[in-house]
C-alpha cells in the first residue's frame, strides 16, 4: 500500500524524532509504565505509522463494507442503513414477571428481545426437581412446559419481534417450544425470527454447563441445524459464543480463536450430515464479549470478519456471500463490572459499547451498573439501554463506516490478532488430525482449553494483584463509604410457589398418554439416530416438560463429568 522509498523516508524521519524530539522528554520525564499493554496483555507500541502496516493489501485485506474479505463491515451501508439491534438480555423469575420486563423494554424502544433463564431450566431440569431448590427463577426465567413460553410471550407476536434464547444443554427443548408457539399464533414457521445459543462446545470450553457428553451433544447441535434449514430458515440455529470464554478469564485473541474454531467444528459437523454450506451457513452468528481495552476490541472484531471470509471460501469451498459473512451480537464485559462503585459500570460499558459500534457489531447488550450485584434493577436497565440509544443517536458515531480503518494502530492491531488467532486454529486443526472439530474434541477431553484460559485468568489477576492492571474503585481510587444502589429482590419463596403450583397444574391438565406416545417416540428416534427435532415439537405441544425431554436423552446417552484433574 505505500511505495518502499515513502517508507525508507518515513523511518528516517521517525529516528530523527526519536532523537530530537522524544529522548530529551524521555530524559527529563519517564513514561507512566516500562510496559504498554491491553487487558489481554498484548503489548502496544508508544506510536504506530505507515511503517507498522506496510505489507497491507488495501483490496485483500480491508477491501469495501459489504464485500469480501468484509473487515470494514459485513454491509454496504452498516448503521447508515440502520443501526444495530439494541438486544437487552431479560429474565428473572416466573413467566409473568419476565413478560412485563419484556413490555417494558419495548416500550421503551428495545429492538429485539434476549431470554435469560433460571439454572434448572438451563441444565434440563424441572422447578419440582430436588437439584432445582433454590434456583428457581433465581438468575433468569424458570420455563418448565409449553406453558410457561405462552406466558412469556402473551402479547408479543412473534412474526414482529426477534428474539435471541439463551440457553444450551437444553436449548433443542426451548428452540421446539419457540416452534410450537409459532404454530398456536398462527405465524409460519418460514417467518419467525431470533437466535439460539445452542453452542455447546463453549460448554465444555469455558461455561461448563451440560447434560449429556461432547459427542451426543454435537449430534443435538446439528439437528437443530438441519432442522431449521427447512423449517425456520430466518432463525439463526446456533449463536457460537464467545462471551462466556472471555468471561471465563481467556484473552481477546483467545475468545476469537476459540470462538470461530467452534464454529467451524459445528460447519464440520453438518457439511458431514450431508448439508450443503450454502444452506446453513448464512444463518450461523456469533456472540463476542467486549472488554474495555478500547482499540484491541474494534481490532478483534474486524480480524474476525476476515478470519471468518477466508476460512470458509479456502477451507469449506463456501460460495455465497452469505456464508462467509460473519455477523455477530456483542455483549459487555461482565467481569469487568465491579461491586465496588457500581456507577463507575456506566461508564465501562459505555467504552465497551461504542468499541462494538467502532467494530462493527449487528447487535449489542449493554450490561446494568448493578449487575455485580444483583440481577439489574428497572433504572439501571434504562441506563443500559438508553447509552445505546444516545451512541446511536447523538454521537455520530454511526453516521461513517469503520471510522477507524486507516488507523495505523488499528490495522496493526488487527493484523497482530489475525495472526495469533490463526496460531490457536492451526494447532486446533492439527490436534484433530486435519479436522477442526475433531480437534476441538480433542482438546476437550485432555483439558486444551482449560490449561490456556486458566492460565490467561491467573497471569490477569497477578497483574491486579500488583496493580500493574489498575481497576478503578478496587485496587485504586478506593472509598471507604458504602456506595451500593438500591437492588431488585426477587422473593424466592412466591416465585418457587408460583411456578411449582402452574407445574403441577399442567401436569394434571395434560392428556398423560399423549404425553408417554411422544416421550417414547422421541427415544426410538434417538435410537435410531434421526433429527430429534419433530419429535421434541411433537413432546412439547403435548406438555411434556423440559425434564422429561431431556432425561430420554440422558437415558441414551449417558451423562458427563469432566476428567480433567481428578485421579
Amino acid at each position: 500500500m505505500y511505495d518502499e522509498e515513502d517508507l525508507s523516508e518515513i523511518r528516517e524521519a521517525e529516528s530523527r524524532w526519536e532523537a530530537e524530539t522524544l529522548e530529551p522528554v524521555l530524559e527529563r520525564h519517564s513514561e507512566r509504565a516500562d510496559r504498554f499493554a491491553t487487558v489481554s496483555n498484548l503489548e502496544v507500541d508508544r506510536l504506530y505509522t505507515p511503517d507498522d502496516v506496510a505489507d497491507l493489501d488495501y483490496e485483500g485485506d480491508l477491501g469495501f463494507p459489504g464485500e469480501e474479505p468484509y473487515t470494514r463491515g459485513p454491509y454496504p451501508t452498516m448503521y447508515r442503513g440502520r443501526t444495530w439491534t439494541m438486544r437487552q438480555f431479560a429474565g428473572f423469575g416466573t413467566a409473568e414477571e419476565t413478560n412485563e420486563r419484556f413490555h417494558y423494554l419495548i416500550e421503551q424502544g428495545q429492538t429485539g428481545l434476549s431470554t435469560a433463564f433460571d439454572m434448572p431450566s438451563l441444565m434440563g431440569l424441572d422447578s419440582d426437581h430436588r437439584m432445582s431448590e433454590g434456583e428457581v427463577g433465581k438468575e433468569g426465567v424458570a420455563v418448565d412446559t409449553l406453558r410457561d413460553m405462552e406466558i412469556l410471550f402473551d402479547g408479543i407476536d412473534l412474526s414482529e419481534i426477534s428474539t435471541s434464547f439463551t440457553i444450551n444443554p437444553s436449548a433443542p427443548v426451548i428452540y421446539a417450544m419457540y416452534v410450537a408457539l409459532a404454530d398456536q399464533q398462527g405465524v409460519p414457521r418460514e417467518e419467525i425470527r431470533g437466535t439460539l445459543q445452542n453452542d455447546m462446545f463453549k460448554e465444555f470450553i469455558a461455561q461448563k454447563e451440560w447434560v449429556i457428553p461432547p459427542d451426543p451433544s454435537l449430534k443435538l447441535v446439528t439437528d437443530v441445524v438441519e432442522f431449521s434449514s427447512e423449517e425456520t430458515p430466518k432463525f439463526h440455529p446456533i449463536s457460537v459464543s464467545g462471551y462466556h470464554i472471555r468471561e471465563a478469564g481467556s484473552t481477546a485473541v483467545q475468545e476469537l480463536a476459540f470462538t470461530l474454531a467452534d464454529g467451524f467444528g459445528y460447519v464440520e459437523d453438518a457439511i458431514d450430515r450431508g448439508l450443503d454450506v450454502d444452506e446453513f451457513a448464512p444463518r450461523l452468528s456469533f456472540f463476542f464479549n467486549c472488554h474495555n481495552s478500547f482499540f484491541e476490541e474494534v481490532a478483534k472484531f474486524r480480524a474476525a470478519r476476515r478470519i471468518y471470509a477466508r476460512v470458509m471460501d479456502e477451507w469449506y469451498d463456501a460460495e455465497k456471500a452469505e456464508s462467509k459473512r460473519l455477523k455477530f451480537h456483542t455483549q459487555t464485559a461482565g467481569q469487568s463490572l465491579t461491586a465496588q462503585q457500581p456507577l463507575n459500570n456506566v461508564v465501562r460499558v459505555t467504552i465497551q459499547a461504542l468499541a462494538s459500534v467502532m467494530g462493527g457489531t449487528q447487535s449489542l447488550h449493554t450490561n446494568s451498573f448493578d449487575e455485580a450485584l444483583a440481577l439489574p434493577g428497572e433504572e439501571a436497565v434504562r441506563v443500559a439501554l438508553r447509552t445505546q440509544q444516545i451512541i446511536a443517536d447523538e454521537s455520530g458515531t454511526a453516521d461513517i463506516i469503520d471510522p477507524l480503518g486507516g488507523s495505523f494502530a488499528v490495522e496493526a492491531l488487527t493484523d497482530e490478532v489475525e495472526r495469533k488467532t490463526m496460531a490457536y486454529i492451526d494447532e486446533i486443526r492439527e490436534m484433530g488430525d486435519g479436522s477442526v472439530r475433531d480437534g476441538i474434541l480433542q482438546g476437550i477431553d485432555d483439558g486444551f482449553f482449560l490449561r490456556e484460559i486458566q492460565e490467561a485468568s491467573y497471569e490477569y489477576q497477578e497483574r491486579v494483584e500488583r496493580e500493574e492492571e489498575v481497576v478503578v474503585g478496587v485496587n485504586k481510587y478506593t472509598l471507604e463509604e458504602d456506595t451500593s444502589p438500591d437492588i431488585l429482590h426477587i422473593d424466592e419463596e412466591a416465585t418457587k410457589e408460583r411456578q411449582l403450583n402452574r407445574l403441577a397444574e399442567t401436569k394434571a391438565e395434560r392428556d398423560e398418554a399423549a404425553v408417554e406416545d411422544a416421550l417414547e417416540a422421541l427415544a426410538e428416534a434417538t435410537e435410531r439416530d434421526e433429527n430429534t427435532i419433530p419429535y421434541i415439537v411433537d413432546a412439547v405441544k403435548a406438555y411434556a416438560t423440559m425434564g422429561e425431554i431431556m432425561e430420554v436423552f440422558e437415558e441414551q446417552y449417558g451423562s458427563y463429568t469432566e476428567q480433567i484433574g481428578l485421579a
